[in-house]
């Protein structure tokens, strides 16, 4: 019987090298930028801001809301509301599932996306809304911004949109106003000292980048931004993927590994994405730096936004229960993680009261915690802090 010559067979890839622990806490630690000392007040929170890319927000306000957490476990010499009030001009807030302040110098790609958001519903939000009542409210924003959306000159009423159990506006205005959000023919620039959302034109709001091309397209600039902000960005998709589903899947990834722009590793039995000098970082020094830092950290600070990294690399099970029934909790309603020594080993439950942060829950080790109490005081206007005795 005649024989051929045989086919090599195809060899098959190295899979990506696996990271110790404490390399991937390095990392995610000076993304986080919790290795390097900040400088107080406004100017330090732009700088966090640059960055970090972006600040996620959420409105609930027990220890000082998340966004100002963020900051404040950063920056000295900020108060409740300073981070608005210091990235004015700076940024605007996007309108998806992590509700950030982004970096101004984003606008261009989220202008040239905004139409591209079914997700949104913007088809069903433009189709309840005449064109005509579009044109006015944005000619309102124009004539009398910035104003407090609430402040839009009422215009009628809308069948509410439902959002799984969650009851959308129905003020026609305030309905007309998102729409014209979604287009980034407006922005929210901010919010007012009650929480408000802010709205203004891009022109106005960010002079900088209203109007600047962008530069790249949007899923490798974007991407390559959630790297740098996460350190380690996960291939399983999530939160952090947010407008750039498309992208994990169109090649992009792959391309940018190809050319070296990112590198696959692993922590623990997952794949993540890094920035290739994130590989060269000295973990020693890193460590290091970062242990001179106590701070109370927000629930949703960049450092714990994939829980199951933070599991691997820190061996902390973080969980935010605050959307979850009383009965169902392990926790508590709105419980913060402690970032000590480099490490994540301890958590807490307060609320202002008066002139005092009272710690009212600690779990886990809290020694050393003494001066992220004490920052967390003073970043909510309290002279004095104390732990109540626990049973």
């Amino acid at each position: 019987m005649a024989t051929g010559s045989r086919r090599p067979k195809p060899t098959k890839a190295a899979p990506p090298p696996e990271l110790a622990p404490e390399q991937a806490r390095a990392i995610l630690l000076h993304a986080a930028g919790f290795d390097r000392d900040w400088p107080d007040g406004a100017e330090g929170v732009a700088a966090v801001l640059d960055a970090l890319e972006c600040i996620q927000l959420d409105p609930i306000d027990r220890v000082g809301q998340n966004a100002d957490l963020v900051a404040g476990a950063r920056v000295a010499g900020i108060g409740p509301g300073e981070v608005h009030r210091a990235l004015a001009g700076r940024s605007f807030e996007h309108f998806a599932k992590e509700r950030c302040i982004i970096h101004g110098r984003h606008f261009a790609h989220y202008r040239g996306q905004a139409v591209q958001t079914p997700w949104w519903r913007h088809s069903e939000r433009a189709g309840m809304l005449s064109e005509a009542l579009l044109a006015e409210v944005l000619a309102e924003v124009r004539e009398r911004g910035p104003l407090a959306v609430d402040q839009l000159t009422p215009r009628g009423r809308v069948e509410p949109m439902d959002w799984s159990g969650w009851s959308g506006t129905s003020r026609a205005e305030v309905l007309a106003f998102d729409v014209l959000w979604t287009r980034c023919e407006v922005v929210v620039s901010g919010r007012d000292a009650r929480g408000r959302r802010m709205a203004d034109l891009p022109e106005r709001a960010i002079p900088e980048w209203a109007h600047a091309p962008a530069e790249g397209s949007f899923g490798e600039t974007l991407l390559l931004a959630r790297v740098r902000s996460c350190g380690l960005l996960s291939r399983a998709g999530g939160a952090t993927w947010s407008m750039l589903a498309d992208t994990r899947k169109d090649g992009t990834v792959d391309r940018l590994l190809a050319e070296r722009r990112l590198v696959e590793v692993r922590v623990g039995r997952r794949p993540y994405l890094a920035l290739p000098a994130s590989l060269d970082l000295p973990v020693s020094d890193v460590l290091h730096a970062a242990s001179r830092r106590a701070v109370v950290l927000g629930p949703l600070d960049p450092l714990i936004w994939n829980r199951e990294l933070v599991r691997d690399a820190f061996d902390f099970d973080y969980l935010w229960e605050i959307y979850k029934p009383a009965a169902q909790r392990r926790w508590g309603y709105y419980v913060c993680p402690l970032l000590v020594d480099a490490q994540l080993r301890g958590r807490m439950e307060g609320r202002r009261e008066g002139d005092t942060l009272r710690i009212e829950r600690t779990w886990g080790s809290i020694e050393g915690a003494e001066p992220a109490f004490q920052r967390l005081a003073a970043q909510n206007g309290c002279g004095r802090w104390e732990i109540q005795t626990q049973a």
